[in-house]
């Protein structure tokens, strides 16, 4: 309550100062604005995030949804406290004057050059203010609802001869289970329970994708709703487009994998349902990949694979890795209520990050915690900028992520026997389809959807369109069933933050990229790798990698990922 009280002081002191931001204002009466900007984001960025935080930890609590929903609402008002300097930011300074006052900002220069290339697109300060109250109610509130409504789910899986409940979770690991029929059972209890509930998820999705359109495109004047997600990520649509167009082109190299798995597994193709069925034994003596797929690994076992890991690339980052654990800042446990999935958050950068995962030990687990931990690396790298510019902008901030989960696989499969490698290797590919090819067709999904709903689409037609999708990605590797039709609708991504999966696939390629480097050059890349984290958010991605040697507006950038997993398969191929 103290902290919400100033949080509401300095709201109300930064408003005081509406009537001084004058474009010929002193640089250090601009500057002394900043700083006041920065120190109020600092106070709701820590109480904020403890709400959103309190929520994830059990997100069937009322008195969590209560605190959450309070703090959504204080988010809105101070944000229409201070919208007045943004928009006269944006909208009230003459490019010379901006030019000036941005000369001695500093870290904070590209942030506030950001701000003005989305000036096109603000509104009067009026009608902003009326869009972010009204979205305490509306769009964040049905995001909630979708949480609320999905979280609560239970599923009733007959598997090893009789029925058990479990979590979605559960389900994640039984649909890499080496029995075909645990696998089907898995997904179809899933996609039934979700195409159960259509008529209201279907709804809830419909009215946010209009709502986004509405205040985008018409309102705002984006070109398209996935442009608004560029601008926001600080990326040129024509960036977004080669990257996509580069995906769409390389479909064969996942098609080989699945062609290369369903031989392996005695079949014509794959269903949809075994597309994560683990690798067949080798002939080498090494382990079966069912006895694989049963290894468990203890927590801390994964902390320590993951911290040795980093620690081979970096001692510096490892350590701040270890930061994180030693300070207790993982919520591991599974349990009824929590959120699904696993995330990072950085609260400020004063604050150690925290992340949640949900481990029940399997080596996907191990690599989830890797995944998790390499955000809080970028976070903690970054923790010398400001926090208006210390998080990365969307599509980089998958970048240390994904490396972790490469130098991790890279050590890992050092220490393996041949049939081990042969599964590990299966297992990785699995892993770049999830969060390349997957990503990138999801976003193509999107863009058919949101222009669907636009048209008036029912929940029947967006379930088609994504059936289409689906079979437009596999062609004839992979059979898939009509059940598939719902599980759009399974993707929180589409609900919380439209446009957000091609960030994964623009960071796993980005990644593969920046390993292959490493590779080659050893330690001598780590200082690049370094800068590329430090930098945060305060560089616009395209100039941040140009500065490094990567044109990633150029179709042949992406194409050298798709050649490293074009690789791997052939390698994978000739294990037999």
């Amino acid at each position: 309550e103290a902290q919400v009280g100033e949080v509401r002081d300095l709201a109300a002191s930064f408003e005081g100062a509406k009537p001084r931001p004058d474009p010929g204002m002193p640089a250090g009466e601009f500057l002394e604005i900043m700083a006041d900007k920065e120190r109020l984001a600092e106070k709701v960025g820590r109480i904020g995030g403890y709400a959103s935080l309190a929520y994830a930890a059990d997100t069937q609590s009322d008195a969590a949804t209560s605190l959450l929903a309070r703090m959504d609402k204080l988010g809105s008002d101070v944000s229409n406290r201070t919208l007045f300097f943004d928009l006269w930011w944006k909208r009230g300074v003459d490019e010379a004057n901006a030019e000036r006052l941005m000369g001695g900002s500093g870290e904070l220069r590209g942030y506030l050059r950001h701000k003005r290339l989305a000036a096109r697109y603000s509104l009067p300060e009026g009608e902003e203010r009326i869009i972010n109250t009204l979205d305490v109610t509306g769009a964040s509130a049905l995001v909630k609802l979708y949480d609320k409504i999905t979280n609560a789910f239970e599923y009733r899986v007959r598997a090893g001869g009789r029925a058990k409940r479990m979590t979605r979770e559960q389900l994640a690991g039984l649909v890499k289970s080496a029995d075909p029929r645990a696998r089907e059972a898995a997904y179809r209890s899933l996609l039934a329970k979700y195409a159960g509930s259509a008529g209201v998820l279907g709804e809830v999705y419909r009215n946010i994708a209009l709502n986004w359109g509405d205040e985008c495109v018409e309102i705002r004047g984006y070109g398209s709703p996935i442009s608004a997600r560029n601008t926001a990520n600080d990326v040129d649509d024509g960036t977004v487009d080669s990257l996509l167009g580069a995906c769409r082109a390389n479909r064969s190299v996942f098609r080989g994998f699945f062609r290369q798995k369903a031989r392996a597994a005695g079949a014509r193709r794959l269903r949809r349902y075994d597309l994560y069925a683990p690798a067949p034994a080798g002939g080498d003596g090494g382990p079966s990949p069912a006895g694989r797929g049963r290894r468990r690994y203890t927590y801390d076992a994964a902390v320590r694979a993951v911290l040795d890991s980093l620690g081979e690339f970096s001692p510096d980052l490892s350590a701040l890795a270890r930061r994180v654990v030693d300070e207790r800042h993982v919520d591991s446990s599974v349990r009824p209520g929590k959120r699904d999935g696993a995330f990072c958050s950085t609260l400020s950068p004063r604050i150690t990050p925290f992340v949640l995962v949900n481990y029940t030990g399997r080596i996907r687990d191990v690599f989830t915690l890797a995944h998790e931990l390499g955000h809080a690396v970028h976070s903690l790298a970054a923790a010398g900028r400001s926090i208006l510019v210390q998080d990365p902008q969307l599509p980089l901030a998958e970048t240390a992520s994904t490396f972790s989960e490469l130098l991790l696989y890279d050590s890992m499969s050092r220490g393996a026997g041949g049939g081990e490698v042969r599964a590990m290797l299966s297992e990785k590919i699995d892993d770049l389809y999830a969060t390349i090819m997957r990503q990138s067709f999801f976003t193509m999904f999107e863009a058919d959807a949101h222009g669907l709903v636009a048209g008036a689409a029912t929940v029947d037609e967006l379930s088609g369109a994504y059936l289409a999708n689906l079979r437009a990605q596999f062609g004839r590797s992979v059979e898939v069933s009509d059940d598939f039709g719902a599980e759009w609708m399974c993707i929180p991504h589409f609900y919380h933050t439209p446009f957000y999966c091609y960030a994964y696939s623009f960071g796993n390629l980005l990644a593969l990229s920046l390993f292959q480097r490493y590779k080659r050059e050893g330690r001598d890349f780590v200082p690049a790798y370094v800068d590329i984290l430090s930098a945060g958010g305060s560089v616009k991605p395209e100039l941040l990698l140009e500065r490094h040697g990567f044109d990633i507006s150029s179709a042949g950038f992406w194409q050298e990922g798709f050649d490293y997993v074009r690789s791997r398969v052939r390698e994978l191929g000739r294990m037999g």
